[in-house]
């Protein structure tokens, strides 16, 4: 089955509602030919060849990469539960949700890099976000960036 994507028309969209359901903030894309690039870059098999690679490259680049005014963090999340929806992944999408916030944090600040999101990722996607040894791997990892 074909994967679906957003257009930057429905991430801007995205972005907006997103911005007025969470608690507030400013609205407003600072480079939308960044954010279109990262959208279209993740359609490219031959560097992200499955979902879960395409969603690490989305959350992290959306999260990093500050695109947004204000939400970037909260558009990574946002943006990748609706690639899930899209691609029928009802099931992973609450775990996804529920997880996520406290990943973005550390994806933002540099703790969580982009090939430990990806296990993470992969995790969400098979149903394995309780794995031990990938919480184990996290805990290390985010632990690294506390005082």
């Amino acid at each position: 089955m074909p994967i679906l994507y957003l257009t930057l028309d429905q991430a801007l969209e995205v972005h907006r509602k997103t911005v007025a359901v969470s608690g507030g903030g400013s609205v407003g894309c600072l480079d939308s030919g960044q954010l279109d690039s990262i959208l279209n870059h993740m359609r490219n098999d031959d560097y992200y060849q499955s979902l879960a690679d395409k969603l690490t490259h989305l959350f992290f680049c959306t999260c990093k990469f500050h695109c947004f005014a204000d939400g970037n963090k909260r558009i990574a999340i946002s943006l990748c539960a609706q690639m899930l929806l899209l691609n029928g992944y009802l099931r992973s999408v609450g775990e996804f949700i529920r997880e996520s916030e406290n990943i973005s944090y550390h994806v933002a600040a540099g703790n969580i890099n982009k090939e430990l999101l990806g296990e993470w990722m992969n995790a969400v996607l098979q149903g394995d976000e309780d794995d031990e040894a990938l919480k184990l791997k996290i805990l290390n990892a985010i632990s690294k960036g506390i005082p």
